[in-house]
């Protein structure tokens, strides 16, 4: 489901600030290259998600999905310059495909990236985030949101993507989308937990902003 009219997007874009010419180059290899393309963070969400990274100038950035390491550039431009951006993937095969463009990035010294079961790999990290990006299986969102916010700063963000799900979450949920039925479930959850601010952005798919209180 297309939230904004083509043209209205097209406008916006117009009127927002470039993506670089490695993520102009990253965008265009991986819907060339690679499968399900849509996973992209894209144009208008990378700037979104780079203008509030440079708004936290974080230190410590978590992004549960890699993919093709769209999003973790455009969260790494926010970067204080003692910074790290620890970015988690299952996916081995996108691994060298991401990591050519970090090493591309004039942030390739502050980007880490792991590859495995993401559930299994944060709590070996013992970090305080200032700001975490889930943008991986739906099903597991809820569990990462319980596995990271003990562990974001006061103040601090995490933003979650897809929260819509093509409009999805809309309807009833039919017995076999898991998928569906767990971002329904994730929604309703941190929209009841008190030791967030949230705030649903119909921005692309869907973006579920929440500030640690």
């Amino acid at each position: 489901m297309d939230f904004i009219d083509s043209e209205i997007e097209k406008y916006a874009l117009s009127y927002s600030s470039k993506e670089s010419d490695l993520l102009y180059e990253l965008n265009r290899q991986t819907h060339i290259k690679i499968l399900q393309p849509r996973m992209l963070s894209g144009h208008l969400q990378g700037r979104f998600l780079s203008m509030i990274s440079k708004a936290l100038a974080p230190v410590s950035i978590l992004e549960i999905g890699t993919y093709t390491g769209y999003s973790a550039l455009c969260l790494a431009e926010g970067l204080s310059s003692k910074g790290c951006l620890t970015t988690i993937d299952k996916n081995e095969e996108l691994e060298a495909f991401a990591k050519t463009y970090f090493e591309k990035s004039t942030f390739k010294s502050q980007i880490k990236m792991h590859v495995g079961n993401a559930l299994d790999i944060i709590p070996t990290l013992h970090e305080k985030w200032d700001l975490v990006f889930i943008d991986a299986d739906k099903e597991n969102y809820s569990n990462y949101f319980d596995l990271v916010v003990d562990n974001v700063r006061q103040g601090g963000w995490i933003i979650a993507d897809n929260v819509l799900w093509s409009g999805k979450v809309l309807s009833e949920v039919k017995s076999n989308d898991l998928e569906t039925e767990s971002l329904k479930l994730f929604n309703a959850k941190v929209h009841e937990d008190n030791r967030v601010t949230n705030l649903l952005l119909p921005i692309r798919d869907g973006l579920m902003i929440l500030i640690k209180n």
